[in-house]
């Protein structure tokens, strides 16, 4: 079964998706890792990140694992480098390329192939999985997303201010909603799930509700 969560910047999608799949057990698929470890390859290798049919080569030729909560490419870790602003600037050229999403789009789907699958990004439920089983548009207001992203960053060190937050969150969303491809919206199909007032555990309680009845819904196998 492959299980979506699309949604803007703040929204705690990575975060439930990733405690949803520790919690039954399935894989989770971590697509922001994924353009981030291929652009830090770009960048390592000298590729020119506007060179998007060798950067898109470079995705289909690039082995990248998540294990035990680090991200893996090619056999290294490289789950700390691909957090630096170096690479948070970077990715969004190598993102907007339309040869490497198509690259990523497969790359993505062979990795789901056959198992029970926690995937999220912003196009995993339109693009990726269309036939996804359950696809979940999860989303909060944009004073609750700065907040908590106010707080992520307070928790690194980083001095911000609420204001300063949620301007540069206006500024994401608006170039999110825009792509040229890869564009964030919700599949026709997908569950609303607004996360206001939310502890986390409540979110991957009500996610966990929304897979059993859809398991439920298919029947004995």
């Amino acid at each position: 079964m492959i299980v979506t969560l699309d949604g803007p910047a703040g929204a705690g999608k990575s975060s439930a998706a990733r405690a949803l799949a520790t919690r039954l057990g399935w894989c989770y698929l971590d697509t922001g890792a994924m353009y981030r470890s291929v652009t830090l390859m770009a960048l390592e290798q000298g590729i020119p990140l506007e060179d998007a049919p060798r950067v898109a080569d470079l995705v289909e030729r690039t082995v990248i694992e998540f294990r035990d909560g680090r991200v893996l490419a090619d056999g290294r870790d490289v789950s700390t480098e691909i957090r630096t602003d170096r690479i948070t600037q970077a990715t969004r050229a190598v993102a907007d390329a339309a040869d490497v999403r198509a690259a990523m789009k497969r790359v993505q789907r062979r990795m789901a192939e056959g198992l029970d699958v926690v995937t999220e990004g912003r196009d995993q439920g339109s693009e990726v999985f269309p036939d996804a089983e359950l696809k979940v548009f999860l989303t909060a207001s944009a004073e609750e997303r700065a907040r908590r992203r106010l707080q992520e960053e307070l928790d690194r060190g980083r001095a911000a201010s609420l204001q300063q937050v949620q301007d540069a969150q206006a500024v994401r969303d608006e170039g999110d909603r825009t792509r040229p491809v890869g564009a964030m919206r919700p599949a026709p199909d997908a569950v609303l799930l607004e996360t206001d007032g939310m502890s986390r555990e409540e979110v991957i309680d009500r996610l966990a509700a929304l897979i059993a009845a859809r398991l439920a819904e298919r029947g004995p196998a």
